[in-house]
């Protein structure tokens, strides 16, 4: 349907701009207060929730389906606003046609409130049963049962900052207006029997200037926006693989705490996109890995202990600081780790970097072969680097190596790309007092102790020795 049409529709139909609710009384409905409750107890995981929010028939629905649907090995409830809206009185009803349902206000927000932070907290809750046809709840209510992943859809969800703080990521689904009045006059016409001329009533009087005062200006809340709804493929699978690994992330940290994830953004997640696929020509990914390396690296330097320090500024002012740690020195194991030597060496000026070879023969069979370590290597903090940490037999090899050597244990931080469940196990369970810093964790290994997905022979790929 053109633009020009559904002007020309809109214009023949009796709508004034009306973005108000149509009732008397609020005070009633906001009488509730949501009870205190704590945060996560008795160690319960807390789930990650996810807003999706957008204009009617712009998909929502489309995208949750399809984000449960390759979520299959999580727990994932969904939690419809419209679930959430007040029963109507019967004065309200008798006008039903001149009743706003876009507007924030015809929606009980602190119910909702109260069962998201219940389910937070690992709660099962009854969740509204409303009836469109008499737009009262009706019994039973719907049992939800608390999950990993907790997805809340709603044209409002993020008009109110209270339900907006709760989510873990908000998704905008931004389709043109005039592919959503198409769906909304189809999906009215032929599925709730109205007319054509009753539906552009509802539309120009509530629906779009409710979109236009209360929907769009939440988009910019969003962390992420979603082109085209459902039809964007790409867009949900990025999504979908963010959710895994976060989740993934969450239980070994949760296990281990001397394990850090770098905080991923959607910058990190392209950047690990273009590295991964094998498509990517050599300068790229060296390009690519050199950024991701120093992220890696800064994080790590951010581990190493500090003493306090005043400085004099320009302004005749004392600034309070921190000085340096100066006792440092970088370790790699020959030869993936030698990646991350220039992006350790422009973060740390003048540092000592000593180096490890592991023969591998099988993966069990695995004999140290080769170190040269700077001097006095006992009294320095140290900085392991190796990007890829796959079973862990590698970094069990040259951590023993430096513990031999004297190195302390705590002084130990192990520095790498992508790292696999199986090896970080491994590793925090042999030696719990070094520390992994890492910027993703993988799903696990395949037959050959490859990771996967992961991104194949690191020191091939980066140094220009593989096959292709």
């Amino acid at each position: 349907m053109g633009t020009k049409t559904v002007e020309e529709l809109q214009d023949n139909s009796a709508g004034v701009h009306f973005s108000g609710l149509h009732v008397d009384d609020l005070e009633r409905r906001n009488s509730k207060e949501l009870p205190a409750t704590s945060a996560i107890e008795n160690g319960y995981r807390e789930p990650f929730v996810i807003g999706v929010a957008g204009g009617a028939a712009s998909g929502k629905t489309t995208v949750c389906d399809m984000i449960i649907e390759q979520l299959r090995d999580q727990r994932v409830v969904l939690v419809n606003q419209e679930s959430f809206y007040y029963d109507l009185t019967e004065e309200e009803l008798n006008c039903v046609h001149e009743y706003n349902f876009d507007h924030p206000d015809a929606f009980d927000t602190e119910n909702l409130l109260c069962c998201m932070e219940k389910l937070r907290c690992g709660l099962a809750v009854n969740v509204p049963n409303y009836d469109f046809k008499t737009h009262k709840s009706k019994l039973p209510a719907r049992k939800v049962n608390p999950s990993d992943v907790i997805i809340l859809e709603g044209i409002l969800v993020f008009h109110d900052p209270r339900v907006r703080e709760m989510m873990n990521m908000k998704i905008f689904v931004d389709t043109d207006a005039d592919v959503r009045l198409a769906r909304r006059i189809k999906r009215d016409t032929v599925e709730k029997g109205r007319d054509i001329k009753a539906v552009l009533d509802q539309y120009s009087k509530f629906v779009k200037p409710a979109f236009d005062d209360f929907i769009l200006p939440t988009k910019k809340y969003a962390d992420i926006i979603i082109p085209r709804g459902g039809d964007n493929h790409v867009a949900i699978d990025l999504i979908v693989q963010h959710i895994s690994t976060k989740l993934g992330q969450h239980n070994l940290c949760k296990i281990y705490p001397n394990l850090y994830v770098i905080q991923s953004t959607f910058q990190i997640r392209g950047m690990h996109t273009l590295i991964r696929d094998a498509k990517t020509t050599k300068h790229d990914f060296i390009f690519y890995s050199d950024r991701l390396i120093r992220l890696v690296v800064e994080h790590g330097l951010g581990h190493l202990p500090f003493k306090e320090k005043q400085v004099n500024t320009p302004t005749g002012s004392v600034y309070t600081g921190v000085e340096f740690c100066k006792r440092l020195c970088g370790i790699s194991i020959i030869r993936s780790g030698e990646s991350m030597e220039n992006a350790l060496r422009a973060c740390c000026k003048g540092i000592k970097i000593g180096k490890i070879l592991i023969h591998r023969e099988g993966d069990n069979g695995q004999q140290l072969i080769y170190h040269n370590l700077p001097k006095n290597v006992a009294d320095r903090n140290v900085l392991l680097l190796d990007p890829i940490l796959a079973t862990g037999n590698s970094a069990v090899q040259a951590i023993s190596l430096l513990l031999q050597k004297g190195v302390q244990e705590s002084n130990i931080i192990f520095l790498n790309l992508i790292s696999a469940p199986q090896g970080v196990h491994v590793v925090c369970k042999r030696f719990p007092r070094i520390k992994i810093v890492t910027s993703e964790i993988d799903f696990g290994l395949n037959e050959d102790f490859h990771v996967i997905p992961g991104m194949g022979e690191f020191g091939d790929r980066y140094f220009g020795t593989d096959d292709n």
